[in-house]
């Protein structure tokens, strides 16, 4: 059987079915995230699938599969299948979201952050709400989300500890407009490519370096292919836990409490556990002879006042709701 035989089989079996052992319906769920097998989306995917059997002694069943594989590898069509309902469950990032509408991109504004605490603390109350407002428009159940990470930089050409730094740097972003502008403001190249790419982007030449975060970085072994890493925390991204409408409302109003309650657990968990080993991933490239440069607060400011104009722009963009569930002033 063909692994899109397998998927329309698994959806068209996802009808409720009572089980006199269990207080939940059996149900089998299809769930697509755009990480690796080692990614912190991935593996926080799994442990909520192995939370939701062993809570429903058996009966819910979440199948994950990474690399947006049922998409072909296609991050845009794989968000276009969780909104159409071809998949149940997703996970991706405020900033893929984003191609449902821009608003969702708004958390990614430079240094809205100044910690994962206050982080946490926006996104499980006025920004969580936002999001679940924007989504629902969308057709889709908003679950919770973990942290992607701040933004760092990286590259093969460079240190970089002033604006002028980035002239003429050919940095891989996402294909987020708010990113181009942002490295466009400092006359670097942003060149939108997927993840898979940078690897052998970076060997050939084709990129200097790329802006992600850094347990993504050192899962991809670019550590081990860079010479600079700049520690700045421009951008916080976070991976969100999303489910269509359609497919969550067809379940059981105890069976839909349990999938809230268990993504809220293991999201609580993939969010210690990243603020927890990031650190230990900054120490991997170090060991790798990687140049490492953490800019200070008063460091920063000169890069925060370049794009200045930039924020406000995009604050006008977004929306005075959008900025004020994020606390952006």
């Amino acid at each position: 059987m063909s692994l899109f035989s397998l998927v329309i089989f698994g959806c068209g079996n996802r009808e409720n079915v009572s089980n006199n052992n269990s207080e939940y319906q059996k149900v089998r769920l299809v769930m697509t995230t755009s990480g690796t097998e080692s990614g912190i989306n991935t593996m926080v995917a799994r442990r909520l699938s192995k939370l939701l059997e062993e809570a429903s002694s058996g009966n819910v069943i979440i199948e994950v599969y990474a690399n947006d594989q049922l998409a072909g590898g296609n991050t845009t069509k794989g968000v276009n299948m969780i909104a159409d309902g071809s998949v149940d469950l997703a996970v991706y990032t405020s900033g893929t979201l984003s191609i449902l509408d821009q608003k969702m991109s708004v958390a990614t504004l430079p240094w809205t952050f100044k910690s994962y605490q206050e982080a946490r603390q926006i996104l499980d109350n006025s920004g969580g709400a936002f999001y679940e407002k924007l989504l629902s428009e969308q057709g889709l159940v908003y679950l919770g989300c973990i942290h992607n990470g701040f933004r760092q930089i990286s590259n093969n050409r460079n240190p970089v500890r002033q604006p002028e730094d980035l002239d003429g740097m050919k940095i891989r972003i996402l294909g987020n407009e708010g990113y181009r502008s942002f490295f466009q403001s400092f006359n670097a190249i942003p060149i939108p490519m997927s993840r898979s790419e940078m690897s052998a982007a970076l060997k050939q030449g084709d990129i200097d370096g790329h802006d992600m975060g850094i347990f993504q970085s050192g899962t991809d072994k670019l550590n081990e292919k860079e010479k600079y890493l700049t520690i700045w925390n421009y951008s916080y991204e976070t991976y969100i836990f999303i489910a269509n409408v359609k497919t969550f409302d067809r379940l059981e109003p105890k069976t839909q409490e349990l999938i809230r309650q268990k993504t809220r657990e293991a999201c609580e968990w993939g969010r210690d556990w990243l603020e927890k080993n990031e650190r230990n991933m900054i120490e991997l490239f170090d060991d790798h002879g990687v140049e490492i440069t953490e800019l200070s607060p008063e460091e920063i400011e000169p890069f925060k006042q370049k794009v200045r104009p930039l924020i406000e722009q995009l604050k006008l963009q977004y929306g005075e709701e959008a900025c004020r569930a994020f606390g952006i002033n």
